[in-house]
């Protein structure tokens, strides 16, 4: 399968080395490229990206907010943010909105390569180190929302099935779905299977978005991720 590919960035040398790097794998196609997130929805309905590689910082539309809107679309494409932070709240806010992960700019290229294709096949580019990391990042820089959004998340992991809030903690826990299966004993399809019905109940895109759901509820609070 060939994966159609969208860059935006603002920097042209920055979207010229992407799509050189990019361009030279065998299943990568890039159908376009745009200077501004406002530029985005035009772009994926002429050319109909399988994945966006989204840089957070732009002039007029950030890529935080073309985010927000692309992802509100149904049928719209997967995004992956770069960025040139690890963990900081820009990069939080747009894995919220159901971005599939992020890959740093200084990012091997056989690594960003890596990062698209396994985007489109349906893997959120974030491991459960990464995770962990995200979650210990956001617990040191509390918000005034955070009052708030703990009982919202509390409230709508109230509404899973006893099962399927089980997995969602241990995804919570940074847990890969072998873990799972192991601490819940469950075979890994079944895992994956609870995964499924989790997302659909929640309305999310990828297993990231549960992940800080569980942490803003507050429900981990005092364990050790690790």
């Amino acid at each position: 399968m060939t994966i159609r590919l969208l860059i935006v960035d603002d920097d042209p040398l920055v979207r010229a080395g992407l799509t050189f790097m990019l361009g030279g794998a065998d299943d990568i196609e890039i159908v376009g490229e745009a200077a501004d997130g406002a530029d985005v929805p035009a772009l994926v309905d002429r050319a109909a990206p399988d994945v966006v590689l989204m840089d957070i910082r732009m002039p007029h539309v950030d890529g935080l907010t073309a985010t927000e809107r692309l992802r509100a679309r149904p049928g719209a494409p997967d995004v992956v943010v770069l960025t040139t932070f690890h963990a900081d709240e820009q990069v939080l806010r747009a894995l919220r909105a159901g971005a599939a992960g992020f890959v740093l700019k200084d990012t091997p290229p056989a690594r960003i390569v890596d990062a698209v294709r396994r985007v489109a096949a349906g893997d959120p580019v974030l491991s459960p180190a990464v995770t962990r990391q995200l979650m210990t990042h956001v617990a040191g820089h509390p918000d005034r929302a955070a009052t708030t959004r703990r009982a919202t998340a509390a409230a709508r992991l109230d509404t899973l099935a006893e099962r399927e809030r089980e997995v969602a903690l241990a995804i919570g826990r940074g847990h890969s779905n072998a873990e799972i299966a192991a601490r819940l004993y469950m075979s890994v399809p079944t895992v994956k299977t609870h995964v499924s019905r989790v997302l659909a109940r929640l309305g999310f895109n990828n297993r990231v978005q549960i992940a800080l759901l569980v942490h803003d509820s507050g429900l981990l609070d005092g364990e050790d991720a690790t």
